[in-house]
């Protein structure tokens, strides 16, 4: 199948195509036979890598749309217009094969979304530019998210987020320092997060396992290595350090070894070139001590 079907019943409700061809999400892919009353549509596992303008025109009841498990390329700025009552995008194991951010959130611009579904995408930060005003449900489990940084706090307070709820199990959280935004700020709201219990260290070792509200923000140390014990770092700069040492004052040796004739030869010069200067201070002594002189010197 490499087109929507055409005959279908103008009175359906759900409609569910998986395992097809679609590739291209062509304009008014829909039209050809209207369905008013349509009000979910699963496209999952059918290869779509483009949705052009309009491309869900005839479909003017649609509120859940789901294209999980497509690999995306490409989303025209005008792929969702014929929907204006979709309430609910599911867009599961979607983007991974381009980055659709910006295109996304030029296509979701006029929708008024309550349930956004990211989950499985790889997303390393919060897609804050994805998020319209009046968002309820974000579905970000199953990312890359090691934590969400005081930024993207701040994003999920502004007015229009406030009542968004998250869930983020399944992300690798790092519990080091740069976490205590977050950590802070989830023993506080952990009502915006129904998974928030579930919610548990990814690193770093000593760590791992453990369950984030168990934690407290001033607990987390910044001394934790990627893969290594804390204090691991200082530990192999003390090393680095001594190791640097003990290299030169090989060399400072080895310079002294090699060169060990021109400073015997400079150290004899020295004590001679001392000897004569302390003999010429005795001389002076005898003769300034002699009562001859002295008496002469005082004689008018």
């Amino acid at each position: 199948l490499e087109e929507p079907p055409r005959e279908l019943p103008a009175t359906v409700h759900n409609l569910s195509i998986a395992g097809s061809n679609l590739s291209v999400l062509h304009r008014a892919a829909f039209a050809a036979r209207p369905l008013p009353d349509l009000r979910l549509l699963r496209l999952r596992h059918d290869n779509i890598q483009i949705i052009e303008d309009m491309a869900l025109q005839g479909l003017p009841a649609l509120r859940t749309l789901d294209l999980s498990h497509n690999p995306l390329l490409s989303v025209a700025a005008g792929a969702f217009a014929g929907v204006p009552l979709l309430r609910t995008l599911q867009l599961n194991q979607a983007l991974l094969a381009a980055p659709l951010e910006e295109q996304l959130a030029l296509a979701l611009r006029n929708l008024s979304l309550r349930r956004l579904e990211l989950a499985g995408n790889a997303l390393r930060a919060l897609p804050a530019a994805l998020l319209p005003a009046g968002l309820e449900e974000l579905d970000l489990r199953n990312n890359s998210l090691q934590r969400l940084t005081a930024a993207e706090l701040r994003s999920l307070e502004a007015p229009g987020l406030r009542g968004l709820r998250l869930t983020l199990g399944a992300n690798p959280l790092s519990c080091d320092c740069a976490l205590r935004p977050f950590l802070a700020w989830l023993r506080v709201t952990a009502a915006r997060l129904p998974d928030a219990r579930s919610l548990h260290c990814a690193g770093p070792p000593p760590l791992r396992g453990a369950t984030l509200l168990h934690l407290r923000p001033e607990g987390l140390a910044c001394a934790a290595t990627e893969g290594g014990e804390p204090g691991q770092l200082e530990t192999a700069s003390y090393v680095f350090f001594g190791i640097v040492l003990a290299l030169i004052g090989i060399v400072f040796l080895m310079v002294l070894y090699l060169n060990r004739r021109g400073i015997k030869r400079w150290l004899h010069n020295l004590r001679e070139a001392c000897r004569d200067q302390m003999e010429g201070y005795h001389y002076r002594y005898e003769q300034d001590a002699d009562p001859r002189r002295a008496s002469a010197i005082g004689t008018p």
